[in-house]
């Protein structure tokens, strides 16, 4: 997989994250894929990502991603910058989070890995 297509992978992510399409959203991992972030805490199987992306979209049902680039990082990733707004349902309030995001692919195409960190906290690449 070439880094153009790694990049058209993350982008239609976003895309479908900010449709909240949830079923389409379901098929782009791998069956052991693992799910990182710094806001939410570790998953492990599609099956544990999936759960936690409907609970995620209920508590935020406005949720969007605004991204302002995408680069090619090792290992066939993906990482970007973005801002997330969204109402958090069980509070009322409107909610702005920034941070960093990498996604991995596998060499067909699926997400094996994703890891969302907080500013401050973003790791060095190796």
């Amino acid at each position: 997989m070439n880094t153009g297509q790694s990049i058209e992978l993350a982008r239609n992510y976003v895309t479908l994250s900010n449709n909240h399409d949830l079923v389409q959203i379901e098929r782009l991992f791998a069956a052991d894929a693992t799910y990182y972030s710094a806001y939410f805490g570790e998953y492990k199987g599609s099956s544990a990502i999936h759960a936690m992306m409907v609970n995620f979209f209920g508590r935020f049902p406005d949720a969007h991603w605004e991204v302002t680039g995408y680069r090619g990082i090792e290992n066939n990733g993906v990482e970007f910058a973005f801002t997330m707004t969204g109402m958090d349902a069980s509070s009322g309030e409107q909610v702005k989070r920034q941070g960093l995001e990498r996604i991995y692919f596998t060499p067909e195409g699926l997400i094996r890995h994703i890891a969302v960190y907080k500013p401050g906290d973003f790791p060095k690449l190796d």
